[in-house]
């Protein structure tokens, strides 16, 4: 049995909503708010101990995270107290990818090349897209693509009119677009002798299992600047693993740095961390949800489910070993 639910759990909004409550797994299950940029699903108790008491800022945070998510493929993202703990540290996005987001939203809600839309107050996904809580920062960062260039149109009363993708703008958004399609998994992690086995059995092991290919940079071929290298195959990843197990002289900043880059792209980055090492872990990575693992069996499986979770089913079959 479901019962229709009648507001967004997130924004308690109910224009365009569809969405019901399941009471079998205390989940709200929305398949469609414009408020929050389309669907998700979050268990009920979340809601009333966390989402309830969020800011405004904080939800649009909790948005854009959504949104980001679909955009990588996962169309329907769960939200967990790690993700709500995560949005509520998080700062809110620059000005510049606030403005490109609203371009994406135009250039989906056209539809066809060359037609143009009017945007109003009333078009709650555009709040949605370019992380917004009023009418006026939706009129900024339109006023922002006009001036570089990469929509056209007019600003107007409570309106905006004409509203299009330039050239330049679909150029920008097929640059900007995120590897949906991509098999490849970038692992970040110490290459120390002591945990290889880490990686074999349990870091690639549970990537494959996921249906991902795995890539380690010092095990490719390449004639390049290794920071170069590293950096290009973060972008054609699909995700990035970051192990932040240690030995005894420190921990790696490489692996810091390159979950970094990949946040700063809106890549999904699965934290690890052996269970030795959790208390070494620096603050700014230390509030994530990190799988905590004692063997490589233990590492395997926990990978697996979490990338299942998160990422979704990958490509390419797996011939478990």
């Amino acid at each position: 049995m479901t019962n229709k639910v009648q507001q967004c759990p997130i924004w308690g909004v109910e224009d365009g909503l569809d969405a019901i409550y399941l009471p079998g797994t205390g989940e709200y299950q929305v398949d469609n708010s414009p408020r929050a940029g389309g669907a998700y699903i979050i268990p009920q108790p979340l809601v009333d101990s966390d989402v309830n008491y969020m800011t405004v800022a904080q939800k649009a945070r909790l948005t854009t995270w959504l949104i980001s998510h679909r955009l990588q493929g996962n169309l329907q993202p769960t939200i967990t107290g790690q993700v709500i703990d995560s949005v509520k540290d998080k700062p809110a996005l620059p000005v510049h990818e606030r403005a490109e987001r609203l371009l994406r939203y135009i250039a989906q809600h056209i539809g066809t090349v060359g037609q143009t839309l009017i945007l109003g107050p009333e078009d709650l996904a555009a709040y949605a897209w370019s992380e917004s809580t009023e009418w006026h920062e939706i009129v900024y960062c339109f006023a922002y693509l006009l001036q570089v260039g990469l929509a056209r149109g007019r600003i107007g009363g409570d309106s905006l009119y004409d509203c299009e993708v330039s050239v330049d703008g679909y150029r920008h958004i097929a640059e900007q677009a995120g590897n949906v399609d991509s098999s490849q998994a970038f692992v970040a992690m110490w290459f120390g002798d002591s945990i290889a086995n880490a990686y074999e059995d349990g870091i690639e092991a549970g990537i494959r299992d996921a249906g991902f290919s795995p890539l380690r940079i010092d095990r490719k071929d390449h004639i390049n600047k290794i920071e170069d290298e590293i950096i290009a195959e973060i972008r054609r990843s699909r995700f990035v693993v970051a192990d932040f197990s240690q030995g005894d002289d420190g921990a790696r900043g490489g692996v810091y740095y390159e979950a970094g880059f990949a946040h700063g792209l809106d890549l999904p980055v699965i934290f690890t961390c052996h269970e030795k090492s959790l208390k070494d872990l620096h603050f700014d990575t230390a509030h994530y949800s990190h799988i905590v693992w004692a063997d490589h069996a233990e590492l395997r499986e926990k990978l697996k489910n979490r990338i299942l979770a998160v990422i979704g089913q990958g490509p390419i079959a797996n011939h478990p070993a």
